[in-house]
């Protein structure tokens, strides 16, 4: 018999590696197992912008910065659908527990805050780099795009991939209900993707409108990307990864916080 002293101690060392990886498993095979609507349809949506900007303005619009407008689009398309759906994946998951009420299964088990918030982002991260090696091989077999700067390119996209997918997490620990969700999704994350200049390089802009692009995280997600794919960009890649770490770090900041006190997660 267990000595009544050692029950309730933690057994896992500092970091319980067992169960962080449980839980990034099951975050992983939430989304494999539906792999149509969570893999192939973010491909096939853009293959329809791509195939819908060529025909319709692709041929007639002059070069953006130094390169063919579809070379200049399709980056900033396939970051949009990285963000998209690391975002989806840790904020649906998150919502869904909460709303069917099977969040205990995620709270109950012997891991830290820190150990669940790594779980959640990982599986974010895996669905995220899913959807972008699936589209850059399109970029690159279809579109003959290649990578100006691989190091880069995967850096960016690691990195928007792991703060959008804390940023689902943040937006469903605030949401009590799907529509709450849904409602976060359409006036808020549609827009940051859109508005960041994945259709079009800032330099247009009106100085007001481009001086508050400069300061949305994902502006410089979709341009350090387009930086490492075709070598043109809007801004540093340095200056980029700096304003990229440090709102990662922010949001992964309250997401930790939240875990760690319970905030809308337990009654």
């Amino acid at each position: 018999m267990a000595d009544i002293t050692t029950m309730g101690t933690r057994r896992f060392g500092r970091f319980n590696w067992l169960g962080t990886w449980t839980l990034t498993q099951r975050e992983v095979m939430r989304f494999l197992n539906v792999w149509v609507q969570t893999l192939g349809a973010p491909l096939v949506t853009a293959g329809l912008f791509l195939a819908v900007f060529s025909l319709a303005i692709g041929r007639a619009r002059p070069d953006v910065m130094g390169v063919p407008f579809l070379h200049f689009l399709a980056p900033g398309i396939l970051m949009m659908s990285v963000i998209q759906n690391a975002f989806a994946n840790t904020s649906s998951s998150l919502v869904s527990a909460k709303v069917t009420g099977n969040i205990i299964d995620t709270l109950m088990p012997p891991l830290s805050p820190l150990e669940i918030l790594v779980g959640y982002i990982a599986g974010g991260v895996a669905r995220g780099m899913f959807v972008a090696i699936a589209i850059g091989l399109v970029l690159i077999f279809v579109l003959g795009i290649g990578l100006a700067h691989p190091f880069w390119a995967l850096t960016f996209a690691l990195l928007g991939a792991a703060f959008m997918a804390s940023l689902g997490l943040v937006a469903a620990t605030f949401a009590q209900k799907f529509d709450q969700m849904a409602a976060i999704t359409n006036f808020i994350i549609t827009p940051l993707s859109f508005l960041s200049g994945t259709f079009y390089s800032i330099e247009i802009l009106p100085p007001a409108l481009e001086t508050i692009t400069r300061f949305n995280p994902v502006f410089y997600l979709i341009d350090g990307v387009r930086y490492g794919t075709i070598g043109v960009s809007d801004s540093s890649p340095w200056l980029g990864l700096a304003v990229c770490l440090v709102a990662t770090g922010l949001v992964m900041a309250i997401c930790w916080h939240w875990l760690r006190t319970g905030y809308r997660l337990k009654p």
